[in-house]
């Protein structure tokens, strides 16, 4: 499918968004204004890096390849994350604290990732 991109990209944006919101070890700082700023620059950042380096199916797959999908895709996640914590300290708007919360951070951003890429697609035939 040709939006499976933009599919890809709006995940990212919503585990930026779901990250920022749940995880009490990402800080937004300033106003309302900042703080969706913040958020947005997050996930754009995450859809930019994520979109240069794919990993994940291009094509519908077998769970056992979905999960080495998945599993390498939070890894590459988990790395953004921390180079956002490194970045927002020295922008100043986001704070992102503690390696446990860049691992779930990471987690939340793969799994809206990889259901948002795989709606509307037809399930996998066997041959």
């Amino acid at each position: 499918m040709a939006d499976t991109g933009t599919r890809r990209r709006l995940g990212a944006l919503a585990g930026a968004g779901i990250s920022a919101a749940a995880l009490p070890g990402i800080t937004l700082e300033g106003d309302g204004t900042d703080a969706v700023l913040a958020v947005m620059l997050a996930g754009l950042a995450i859809a930019v890096l994520t979109q240069l380096v794919h990993i994940g199916p291009s094509a519908p797959v077998p769970v056992p390849a979905l999960l080495a999908f998945a599993a390498a895709g939070f890894v590459q996640d988990s790395l953004i994350w921390w180079l956002l914590s490194w970045l927002g300290e020295e922008i100043g708007m986001m704070r992102v604290e503690g390696f446990g919360t860049i691992l779930l951070a990471g987690l939340i951003t793969r799994v809206s990732i990889l259901a948002l890429s795989l709606i509307g697609a037809s399930p996998a035939t066997a041959d």
